[in-house]
């Protein structure tokens, strides 16, 4: 059976959007390749460490099944993937670009 990925996107948006505290700014943008289908998940910076839940194990023990299982029913891969937000924690602790100069004088 051939899967639509609007159908898989409108689930995990309706799943997405129960569990967030900014359900308006969900948004989840569809991709295929040769490997299936590639849901890229995004949300609001504050909702983002109820997505991934403690150790990462939301996402990757509820999230990613649910959504394999999903795709396992129509006849597709699929895979989520949590975009960080701007402003995100992990923007916050990247490092600072330095230009190549900078970086040469630290040497």
């Amino acid at each position: 059976m051939d899967m639509d990925v609007t159908n898989a996107k409108e689930f995990l948006e309706y799943v997405i959007r129960q569990l967030v505290d900014h359900p308006d700014e969900v948004s989840i943008v569809p991709t295929l390749d040769n490997f299936g289908v590639l849901l890229t998940l995004k949300v609001h910076k504050d909702d983002m460490g109820k997505l991934i839940g403690k150790g990462g194990k939301f996402a990757t023990e509820t999230i990613r099944p649910l959504m394999k299982a999903y795709g396992y029913k129509h006849g597709a891969n699929i895979s989520v993937k949590l975009a960080e937000p701007v402003g995100g924690k992990r923007y916050s602790e990247a490092p600072e670009l330095k230009s190549v100069d900078e970086a040469l004088g630290e040497l």
